[in-house]
């Protein structure tokens, strides 16, 4: 799976709900972004370090 893949999907993941929230708030709109962007880019610091161990 290419890195891009994963930040992009999560981003999209992060928009998708922050498009739910947007009624209550457009700063829960932006902080969703954030959150995706952000979990997204957990997630390849921790696969790229798997694969450097093995």
């Amino acid at each position: 799976m290419k890195r891009v893949s994963i930040t992009g999907r999560t981003t999209l993941i992060g928009l998708g709900i922050g498009f739910i929230l947007f009624r209550y708030s457009v700063y829960c709109l932006v902080a969703s972004l954030f959150i995706g962007i952000g979990v997204g880019l957990i997630i390849e610091y921790i696969l790229s370090k798997k694969s450097n161990i093995t």
